[in-house]
């Protein structure tokens, strides 16, 4: 949650903070604000309530005159509700330093009622608001901005990461780490901080990941990192692989369309230099040595949300290519349920951001047990896979969208691969089978490219239904996840009800829902590679049809069997069974992103969500 950018330079300091939480805005919509020192030596503050057009409306009309040192922040509202007052930075020793915050600080309650019985007034509902009291009562009996933030960052409990900035240190913003993201940007003469590195990449694209439990320091000439008891920690640089502009619209209406659009490449990039002739290597797993992969004998997935379901679509080729029973577990459950592991146990985390909150706890209660743990994640140098025992990356390039799309399919892919490297190593798949999933893998961007195409037929079917109040999602085996996924995306971005269901289960209750009209999505497997399946699912058709159902199926090309039984038909490329989930699911991200267009909402920041989860 919350987008922070941190500033110190030669540079336009408001243009630089506004043009990082411009790229920061996907994890947090409900306030932003804005603190520089100007060029008479004071600290000055801009917040609003609000997307960040209402800042920089207010910017407008009140500039801020400043080249120098500043910090800003979008604010995803934890502690009191997004009102100007509760917007971020908050203000301390008499207004003389500012305050941001991504998380939350679980002691707050304590720390409050110790700074208001020091006499001071609070103005905001906000735990924030409290560190920055307590700083500035530290900076005033210190006398010294970094021991004061060591002092204070300290006593602070739950997930954090704090910039600060005081008027008597023109040149220096200091931001410390606790289960929650920062990277450093290193400049020529100047350095930025961010909770991400779309935070500064068009300005530099030479980066920091800053550890657990880590202050950083920086000023326009020096960048120093230390411990929360000041002992200085080494730190390595690595590049950001992406451009700035791939994280614009580039003309697009939306980031969610060109994400969408995007997918082919993101599934392109993803096998790139892992998948040949000679089969899937993936070089991050080689690294743990084939030993150590031969000896698994359970595959835990955790993750959230969507890459929960990305889990569950892989689960089918994990087991059936690699031979080992895997079980896909939500990750803010993982931990407490006393799961049952062993050092044969593997865990594979799946989070876009790697970032996910939810997420990093389980894989640390996993690397504590002693389990094996690989990462599948989508941003570089994240915290995920830098405490897991091997990361494969996506390369899906940034996500700005909150609903995911092709970070989706991305991982399905990583997943895959994963599969197809266990079943190399452990010998349980033939070569013929192997050679023939290479062969999909190949043939998979161009798939992709052709099932973005339906979005022409997928936008009128949204326009006649954009006053429905309900729809449902059919799908069996691997199509089972997919109609959740495709549930989700309505629920998330087009605010009316949703359900996926294992067309099997129908029977079992949920054909209750039925109703004359009721539109209901449905994914047929494929007739030439799963004739069962496929006639199972002809004759869950039938039975919705029967009831009064509007049925969309979604077929693949030469399907006729479901013609007689669907209103509407949507008909994709060819494609073996466990790899159709990779084109089934764009259809259903096109329905979700028209269907929230057709009603006038806002795709890409949808109420109540934020891109990147960062408290539990």
């Amino acid at each position: 949650m919350c987008g922070i950018v941190g500033y110190v330079g030669p540079n336009d300091t408001v243009e630089v903070l506004l043009n990082g939480l411009r790229r920061l805005e996907y994890r947090g919509y409900d306030s932003a604000g804005v603190a520089v020192v100007d060029t008479t030596g004071a600290l000055s503050v801009r917040k609003r309530s609000g997307k960040l057009a209402r800042l920089e409306d207010l910017l407008e009309a009140s500039p801020l005159d400043a080249s120098g040192t500043g910090i800003g922040h979008t604010r995803w509202a934890t502690h009191g509700g997004p009102t100007d007052v509760n917007a971020h930075p908050h203000l301390g020793d008499e207004g003389k330093l500012a305050v941001i915050h991504n998380g939350i600080v679980e002691n707050f309650a304590e720390l409050r009622t110790e700074v208001e019985a020091a006499g001071v007034e609070l103005l905001s509902e906000t735990d924030t608001e409290v560190v920055a009291a307590l700083l500035g009562l530290e900076v005033a009996r210190q006398g010294d901005l970094e021991s004061a933030f060591r002092s204070v960052v300290s006593r602070l409990h739950g997930t954090f990461t704090l910039l600060a900035m005081h008027r008597d240190a023109p040149d220096t913003v200091l931001a410390a780490r606790h289960h929650s993201p920062l990277v450093i940007g290193l400049g020529d003469g100047e350095n930025f901080l961010g909770s991400d590195v779309a935070a500064f990449v068009s300005f530099t694209k030479r980066a920091v990941a800053v550890e657990e439990d880590s202050i950083a320091i920086i000023t326009p000439a020096e960048v120093r990192v230390t411990d929360f008891a000041g002992s200085t920690v080494e730190f390595e640089e690595f590049e950001v692989e992406w451009d700035a502009d791939a994280s614009d619209k580039g003309g697009w209406s939306s980031f969610m369309a060109k994400e969408i659009n995007e997918q082919a490449d993101a599934v392109g990039n993803t096998l790139r230099g892992r998948v040949s002739g000679a089969g899937v290597e993936i070089p991050e797993l080689t690294a743990l040595g084939d030993d150590r992969l031969r000896g698994i004998d359970r595959i835990i997935i955790i993750a959230c949300g969507t890459a929960s379901y990305a889990g569950q679509v892989g689960s089918y080729a994990l087991e059936q290519w690699a031979r080992v029973p895997v079980e896909v577990q939500l990750s803010h459950e993982f931990r407490y349920r006393d799961p049952v592991l062993s050092d044969r146990t593997l865990v594979i985390s799946v989070s876009q951001s790697g970032e996910t909150m939810d997420t990093l706890m389980a894989v640390k209660y996993a690397i504590e047990r002693g389990v094996t743990t690989i990462s599948v994640c989508n941003t570089q140098s994240a915290t995920i896979p830098r405490e897991s025992d091997a990361a494969v990356y996506t390369h899906a390039g940034p996500e700005v969208a909150v609903a995911s799309t092709k970070a989706f399919v991305a991982q399905i892919t990583a997943i895959y691969l994963i599969g197809l490297h266990l079943a190399r190593v452990r010998g349980t798949l033939s070569a013929e089978d192997q050679a023939q999933a290479v062969e999909q893998f190949e043939s998979l961007p161009a798939k992709v490219a052709e099932a973005i195409e339906t979005r022409d037929q997928i936008a009128q079917l949204a326009h006649w239904m954009a006053d429905t109040r309900s729809v449902l999602f059919l799908g069996r085996h691997v199509g089972y996840p997919i109609a959740l996924e495709g549930a989700l995306k309505l629920k998330e971005i087009a605010y009316i009800h949703a359900e996926g269901f294992a067309a099997g289960e129908l029977k079992h209750g949920p054909i209750a829902l039925i109703d004359h009209g009721q539109p209901v999505f449905v994914l047929v497997p494929s007739p030439r590679t799963s004739p069962i399946m496929h006639s199972k699912v002809v004759s869950n058709i039938q039975e919705i049809r029967a009831r009064g159902a509007r049925v969309i199926a979604v077929v693949e090309k030469g399907d006729t069997a479901v013609l007689p039984y669907a209103d509407d038909v949507v008909r994709l490329p060819l494609a073996d069974t466990l790899f159709e989930p990779l084109l089934q699911v764009i259809p259903l991200q096109w329905f979700a992103l028209e269907l929230s267009t057709a009603k006038g909402l806002d795709v890409d920041q949808p109420r109540n969500l934020a891109k990147s989860v960062t408290v539990e």
